[in-house]
């Protein structure tokens, strides 16, 4: 069995850098939060996309780079990181030495990065886990008590992100950085389950997250209308 291999290359790249960075990912789960924000940061990197499939992320071979089978994994040299949020910083600290994307120890905003930055997860979770009842599950095993109580949270986590908003672009004063890559993907898949449509500064601040080419380039390639705006 072979994984398929994508190369994906940038016009401005520090090669003496990159050297081998790798990414292993399957379409429109957490490592989408990775491949967006190395198409944001705009280097060279080698794409492997798997089917979403344990006949591909539990074969021996690629158990052999992330021993749980799971997605993200970045290779980038003798260092590999199975993490998404640690993937984000890493990326950063590395890459984007002028903080464009990153906030790094010292700037004003380095706090406040790191919280959002793990509160993407915090949003994750619930929409994990509504996917497991609602799709992966058999239907016979699906707990609509769980699905109730976990519909409940997502939305309690979307709320807080919806106040937070309120008179903002993004998530940081300053304007986009890696963190909306991170809690903008939980937003992405959180959509599926609760309507965001209720959260007006939500659903301004995904449209704008939607417009991004990073993001659309990130997108399965079988997803419709990928700029189709949620209506308020």
């Amino acid at each position: 069995m072979e994984l398929q291999l994508i190369e994906v290359l940038s016009e401005e790249s520090n090669i003496r850098e990159v050297r081998m960075l790798k990414l292993y990912h399957c379409p429109n789960a957490r490592s989408m939060r990775s491949l967006w924000l190395l198409y944001e940061l705009n280097i060279d990197f080698e794409l492997v996309e798997m089917p979403f499939d344990q006949k591909y992320t539990r074969s021996p071979e690629y158990l052999s780079v992330h021993p749980l089978g799971r997605v993200p994994c970045l290779v980038h040299n003798q260092t590999t990181l199975y993490e998404s949020g640690a993937i984000c910083q890493y990326l950063c600290e590395i890459f984007d030495k002028e903080d464009k994307l990153g906030r790094s120890i010292g700037h004003k905003e380095h706090a406040e990065w790191l919280q959002w930055l793990h509160y993407a997860e915090t949003v994750a979770v619930h929409g994990a886990s509504l996917v497991q009842q609602n799709i992966i599950i058999a239907e016979e095993l699906r707990s609509p008590v769980v699905i109730k109580l976990e519909s409940r949270r997502l939305e309690k986590s979307i709320e807080v992100l919806n106040n937070h908003l309120n008179g903002r672009d993004y998530l940081l004063e300053s304007g986009f950085s890696a963190v909306d890559t991170a809690v903008g993907y939980s937003i992405h898949m959180g959509s599926m389950f609760i309507k965001i449509s209720e959260y007006k500064n939500v659903v301004s601040y995904y449209n704008k997250l939607k417009n991004r080419k990073a993001f659309r380039k990130s997108l399965p390639k079988d997803v419709n209308d990928p700029l189709e705006e949620i209506e308020v």
